[in-house]
């Protein structure tokens, strides 16, 4: 039971992809305006990586050296073209606000370093506990960076009035807010670490 609390936890903190591994940086800037879309980016990913992060473990066995990595791609895309379907049919609004970023889940490096680093040389529940470890330290990471941005830059949080939309500062908003934001977070996390 420790070992797979401790799979999931290197995920969240240690190995958190976004404030520690720094990978991950299209989608968790351009996605992070505000904490809605940085949350439900997060989700989307979680599930694009526990899905792909098992199927791959089931698989590793059947897949030769030499086709290793476009096999992994093909997993990863099939599960995010079936997100974006989902997500179009269901929560057209989300496919509109996150738009462009879904389908480029899937050449994120997140998945697929994940897919080989852990997924290739473990089991299937491991696997899926490393992609659901990583998942959250993804999604907690984009919506706090989300949470940040829309409070600094619109004087909301999760679309809630916080103070007057006057008193915002639009930079925070805008992508040169989002690396200055980043930087901090990162730089709080290097703090507390270590």
């Amino acid at each position: 039971m420790k070992k797979k609390l401790k799979i999931v936890w290197d995920g969240i903190l240690p190995s958190n992809p976004v404030l520690v591994l720094l990978l991950g940086m299209c989608a968790t800037l351009g996605t992070t305006s505000s904490a809605l879309n940085g949350l439900m980016m997060g989700i989307s990913t979680m599930l694009v990586l526990i899905c792909s992060n098992s199927v791959i473990s089931m698989i590793k066995s059947l897949v030769p050296d030499k086709v290793r990595i476009p096999v992994f791609i093909v997993v990863i895309a099939t599960f995010v073209t079936l997100l974006q379907l989902a997500i179009s049919a269901w929560a057209p609004a989300l496919n509109e606000s996150l738009g462009l970023f879904i389908p480029l889940i899937v050449v994120n490096c997140i998945l697929l370093g994940r897919a080989e680093a852990y997924a290739s040389r473990h089991n299937v529940a491991d696997s899926a506990l490393d992609g659901l470890g990583c998942g959250i330290g993804f999604t907690l990471a984009l919506t706090a960076l989300g949470t940040v941005r829309e409070f600094l830059g619109a004087g909301s949080v999760f679309g809630l009035r916080i103070y007057p939309e006057d008193y915002a500062m639009l930079l925070f908003i805008l992508a040169p807010g989002a690396f200055i934001a980043l930087g901090y977070m990162i730089a709080l996390v290097n703090r507390l670490t270590r």
